[in-house]
């Protein structure tokens, strides 16, 4: 009996610990979305582009969703805010199901 309550423990602990690297990789995915895709507007406005045509079309190949994009300066001076969602897919009660991120690139970003 002892040996099948050690063995649930150590079952709920595996799922636990899957359920949160999950939810851990969901976030890392988001961040490197939000990144690209403000890397990517910044990188298309500087050469005369739409930068939050090219930051959508990163962060959907990235598996995320462009929530809001903004370009702040001139040519020479700019900033590109982009803001991501990504879904997290561990369908877990009081863990959000979509994780968001934030990233700023351009000349003037620091």
């Amino acid at each position: 009996m002892l040996m099948i309550g050690i063995m649930m423990v150590v079952l709920l602990l595996a799922l636990v610990g899957m359920c949160l690297a999950g939810y851990l990789v969901a976030v890392h995915r988001a961040r490197a979305a939000a990144d690209l895709a403000a890397l990517s507007g910044a990188a298309t406005y500087a050469v005369g582009g739409d930068s939050c045509g090219a930051a959508t079309r990163v962060a959907l190949r990235n598996g995320a969703r462009l929530v809001s994009c903004d370009t702040v300066g001139d040519r020479v001076d700019f900033v590109v805010t982009v803001r991501v969602e990504v879904r997290s897919a561990t369908g877990v009660q009081g863990l959000p199901t979509r994780i968001p991120a934030v990233a700023h690139a351009g000349s003037g970003a620091q």
